[in-house]
């Protein structure tokens, strides 16, 4: 198991390089999609099957759909920038640096003297099903202890979702102005 959890982090890795070196924006928003659908993949390895399935329909779906609908209106090129942002560059390294250092300090995966399990799991095992009615465990902490934040979550990609769709039809529209102008020009 620890093999293949390995082997997706490192295509995981390739994937990122791949596309920060990549110029072409198609090529971009396939390799995003290949990212998405590997990191469903390592979602599985990891036993979170709910969240995989999230993220290989939201990730590698309806995000792909939508960068390559874009695509289709925009140049498909990236521009060289003039100069380089060293102050960007600064803080996207020590954000990765805190990052990495956070998880070094977490207990083990997988421990079973973890915070997690001395105090919240316990307690969501033993109350949850006479607390919701619910006979499923993970379906009453998504559904019912964490009901708004799934509202919340579901709010968020469905706003990101009609705003992506307002300004492709914008553009959309756009593009016909332009076209009867020059017809009548």
């Amino acid at each position: 198991m620890q093999l293949i959890n390995a082997v997706l982090l490192t295509l995981l890795a390739v994937v990122t390089m791949a596309i920060v070196r990549q110029r072409s924006l198609f090529g971009v928003a396939i390799l995003a999609g290949i990212y998405s659908f590997v990191m469903a993949s390592v979602l599985i390895v990891l036993d979170a099957v709910d969240v995989a399935m999230t993220e290989a329909s939201v990730g590698a779906g309806v995000s792909t759909v939508l960068l390559l609908a874009t695509l289709h209106l925009i140049n498909s090129t990236e521009t060289r920038p003039i100069r380089r942002n060293l102050l960007a560059l600064f803080f996207s390294v020590g954000t990765g640096a805190i990052l990495v250092w956070g998880t070094l300090i977490l207990p083990p995966f997988g421990t079973p003297d973890a915070a997690i399990h001395k105090h919240v799991a316990p307690r969501y095992i033993a109350d949850s099903v006479k607390e919701t009615g619910i006979p499923n465990v993970v379906t009453s902490i998504l559904a019912d202890y964490r009901g708004y934040d799934t509202l919340g979550e579901t709010t968020v990609i469905f706003t990101a979702g009609i705003g992506v769709l307002l300004l492709l039809h914008r553009a959309r529209r756009r593009g016909r102005a332009v076209d009867e102008a020059e017809d009548r020009g």
